[in-house]
């Protein structure tokens, strides 16, 4: 894991480019979620190009299980992946997963041991049939109209799935014992923090995941929609403002049991502070990127 965290630290600091084990190696990013917790994960992966599209292998060095990612692809095949780009600097791109089979995948497979010798070593150490995906990287071209407004739907349906979430917090918060009884109801201040943290959890993970993808979809954006380029920016300067409200709120429930009236109060207080926030920020988001898909505005 450490390996990893080096690899992508060094992977986005030099344009996509790494040293050590993996120099001049074509290296890509991956950001997938967790398929049973939704937890977003970053894993670098050796790519072979094939026109417009990353073909990806699931070798994991020969281990005898499937990588992680390659589950959290099968469980939701749209995720993120990040480049290096002509412009110097690594950006990301949203992205759809398809598992080759068959004589396709057997073709790409014999390519990359053919392009990389230490790939039909992971084979021969290992019994199982070692996956191979295709990554197609969105595309917001001005003939898919339909797939575009699909995109816009889906982007109202995320937020209020994440308005849904939200909402089931702050019901916790409002269970919470008030007055004098509270000081009483250590139990109940008990539970309110493990509902709390529970639910926080998976908001967080699914608001994490959200944001990450969006940030792709953004790059998408900004070759189809030039003008959209002051408003994306915006969203992801928001984006890096809401990770840390959502740091604070999760130190705040960290902090110690919400027993007395006043520790719910700034729960409360802190809670609505990033409802607030989050609500303009869908609000703003809607507002400028729904026309460009032609999709209306939620009434």
């Amino acid at each position: 894991m450490d390996l990893n965290k080096n690899v992508i630290e060094e992977f986005r600091a030099n344009n996509g480019k790494v040293g050590g084990m993996f120099e001049g190696a074509p290296l890509i990013l991956l950001t997938t979620a967790g398929a049973r917790t939704g937890k977003p994960h970053t894993t670098p992966a050796v790519y072979l190009r094939d026109g417009n599209r990353y073909l990806v292998f699931g070798s994991n060095a020969g281990d005898p299980k499937h990588p992680h990612w390659y589950h959290n692809l099968l469980a939701n095949p749209h995720f993120t992946v990040e480049l290096g780009t002509e412009e110097g600097v690594v950006k990301p791109f949203a992205a759809r997963a398809v598992v080759l089979e068959g004589e396709a995948r057997d073709r790409y497979w014999e390519l990359q041991c053919s392009c990389s010798p230490a790939f039909r070593g992971y084979a021969e150490q290992t019994e199982r049939t070692i996956p191979v995906i295709a990554l197609h990287l969105l595309d917001l071209g001005a003939n898919n109209q339909e797939r575009n407004q699909m995109i816009g739907r889906q982007l109202i349906q995320h937020h209020n799935d994440l308005r849904s979430e939200l909402h089931r917090v702050r019901a916790e918060i409002d269970r919470a014992p008030a007055g004098e009884s509270a000081q009483a109801d250590a139990g109940s201040g008990a539970d309110l923090v493990g509902q709390l943290r529970r639910h926080c959890l998976t908001f967080c993970y699914a608001l994490q995941t959200h944001h990450i993808r969006e940030n792709g979809t953004f790059t998408a954006f900004e070759r189809q929609f030039p003008h959209l380029l002051p408003a994306l920016t915006r969203l992801r300067q928001e984006h890096e403002v809401v990770e840390r409200a959502l740091e604070e709120f999760e130190a705040l429930l960290n902090g110690g049991l919400p027993a007395d009236p006043a520790d719910v109060k700034k729960l409360r207080a802190e809670l609505d502070r990033l409802v607030a926030g989050l609500e303009e920020h869908f609000a703003y988001e809607e507002q400028h990127l729904l026309p460009a898909l032609e999709v209306p505005l939620p009434s």
